[in-house]
């Protein structure tokens, strides 16, 4: 069923969708975060897509090697649709309105799914990982690579995810990382805009004693909290965000990302990755530039 229409914009949203698991997972939490979205489900395949055995049992129909290559140039394409309808049937289900993309690629996947967000103007980028050594793979692969050169936020959706976890998407509040710099500022603004209904807090991982306090924001609550571990180490500032993020229940960390050219590692930059590593539940990762 869709969302009504309520005369706001609703989000633009670009899906990921490979029929995993994990993306499963990322369709159902994303559609938790943002119940009003319209979703463009992407398939992105590249030749030859098929199976071994298919391949075999469409080899026994050719009558040479050039009628070998078209069909299964065919039978890619035709499973990248299906793929892309299911993605489609699940947002629907989750309450989206929704529409199969299905896109042919010779590697690469990381850049064509970011063209593609420019493409169609999105608000927002969606992507599964893994969890744990499975995100490892994925998240130095394409996930990692749509983080880093996405010219829109991008929503990684770790798997699975917990009970507990799935509680704090359906109803908990926004954590943003918060380092007094303009990427913070620009993570803020994103998430106030794309989820405008959640409690909003901005943590601040202090480094040192004595740090400077953050400038109080209207309507979010300021939290800062001394860094778990040596401070000014990229994984000891992720990981102090994400236990802060887990004892407050949140369904969403947010941070802002320099991506290339970072002067420092504070809630940015490596700070960022190592966030995607140990945060066990959705985090938003805000470009250093807006598109355009």
């Amino acid at each position: 069923m869709s969302a009504p229409d309520t005369g706001v914009r609703r989000p633009r949203v670009l899906v990921g969708y490979d029929g995993s698991p994990s993306a499963v997972n990322a369709i159902e939490a994303a559609a938790a975060l943002l119940p009003s979205a319209t979703a463009s489900i992407l398939n992105l395949w590249e030749p030859p897509f098929t199976s071994p055995e298919l391949r075999h049992r469409v080899m026994e129909r050719a009558a040479n090697a050039e009628a070998l290559g078209l069909l299964v140039e065919n039978e890619g394409r035709a499973e990248a649709e299906r793929l892309a309808g299911t993605g489609v049937k699940l947002a629907k289900a989750a309450g989206w309105d929704a529409e199969p993309l299905v896109k042919r690629t010779f590697g690469g996947d990381g850049y064509a799914f970011a063209r593609t967000a420019e493409e169609l103007d999105a608000d927002l980028m969606v992507v599964g990982s893994r969890g744990m050594s499975g995100m490892r793979a994925s998240m130095g692969s394409v996930s990692e690579l749509v983080v880093h050169v996405s010219p829109v936020p991008v929503l990684v959706v770790p798997h699975p995810l917990t009970t507990v976890e799935w509680a704090a998407v359906e109803s908990g509040p926004v954590v943003v990382g918060n380092d007094a710099s303009e990427h913070a500022q620009r993570a803020l603004t994103a998430a106030t805009t794309l989820f405008p209904h959640r409690k909003r807090l901005m943590v601040t991982v202090e480094e040192s004693v004595g740090s400077p306090a953050p400038s109080p924001v209207e309507g979010t609550e300021l939290v800062t909290v001394r860094c778990s571990g040596r401070a000014g180490r990229p994984r000891a500032t992720a990981a102090t965000l994400a236990d802060e993020a887990a004892r407050r229940r949140a369904a969403v960390v947010v941070v802002g990302s320099r991506g290339r050219g970072g002067a420092r590692d504070t809630l940015v930059g490596h700070v960022t990755r190592a966030l995607l590593h140990c945060a066990h539940r959705p985090v938003l990762v805000v470009p250093s530039r807006p598109a355009g």
